[in-house]
């Protein structure tokens, strides 16, 4: 029997034009294996409700970037029920770590494979998260980016270079799987994947199978060590920096002090000063 799958499609994503996706979804998917439909969100939820709204789909494919996939998979994990993820975002952080094409006619042929995989989700303060979650300078980062009229790459570049010089770090007390630190950081991410997206990669040897979250501090740096920080992390180097500290855990507190942003797949929320993070091993399937 056909498998009825369906293509929700996020129209502002990376600030790209999907208008004529469903034609290019028709030409190359095999439709002796599916049954295809296709939907277009119409603002932040829109994902998640039509998940919730369409439980006869045997697969949910994601059209978009970590903020859509985030949304889809939220609704998804824990069911057994596979996703797949055609990436149309501004970095592709865990379409990129899954290595699915970035190109949206492979993406589509590689449905057609029905190859299934599970891997590791997390969650925050009972908020799900799948490639990347954080608080401090990415989170504000991602708090400013949600209002900025450029999406895509060079708009975040340009929101990170106008925010950088007057952000200032904070002291956390984290715990994890029971041990208890004390620091003072520029920014904490809790890295389900090795990446953000765009190859940046804050921690070069995570994985999405390992069971694990790798709790990434960055301390404070002197400005002019900045863009040898981007290079580290399209190098795959951050873990050589004096300045990055990788601990992994499973179960993960994060104490700062006041309540902030946070991020969530690159989608900020204000959350409270305290934050309680842990893993889910294998709990999502994703077609690759």
């Amino acid at each position: 029997m056909k498998k009825s799958i369906l293509f929700i499609i996020n129209p502002i994503s990376g600030g790209k034009s999907k208008i004529h996706f469903p034609d290019l979804a028709a030409k190359y998917l095999d439709q002796s294996l599916f049954d295809a439909r296709f939907a277009f969100t119409e603002r932040a939820g829109h994902a998640r409700e039509m998940v919730i709204g369409n439980p006869e789909a045997d697969v949910i494919v994601a059209v978009g970037g970590d903020g859509t996939i985030n949304e889809v998979a939220s609704s998804l994990e824990g069911s057994g029920k596979c996703m797949g993820i055609i990436p149309y975002g501004s970095g592709n952080g865990l379409a990129r770590a899954m290595a699915i094409p970035l190109n949206d006619a492979d993406a589509v042929s590689r449905l057609n494979n029905l190859n299934a995989t599970f891997i590791d989700s997390g969650t925050l303060n009972d908020h799900k998260f799948f490639n990347m979650a954080g608080v401090g300078f990415d989170a504000h980062i991602s708090r400013r980016f949600a209002n900025h009229s450029e999406r895509g790459f060079g708009g975040y570049v340009q929101t990170t270079f106008r925010e950088i010089s007057g952000y200032q770090s904070q002291n956390y007390i984290l715990e994890i799987d029971g041990k208890t630190y004390s620091r003072k950081a520029f920014m904490i991410s809790i890295a389900n994947s090795s990446q953000y997206g765009n190859n940046a990669h804050i921690s070069p040897f995570a994985s999405v199978k390992d069971g694990l979250l790798d709790v990434c501090i960055v301390r404070p740096f002197p400005m002019y060590i900045f863009p040898v920080m981007g290079l580290r992390m399209f190098s795959k180097t951050t873990h050589r920096s004096k300045f990055v500290e990788i601990i992994k855990g499973r179960e993960i507190r994060i104490i700062r002090q006041s309540e902030g942003a946070v991020h969530l797949d690159g989608e900020p929320l204000l959350m409270e000063a305290e934050l309680n993070i842990r893993v889910k091993p294998s709990s999502l399937c994703i077609l690759v």
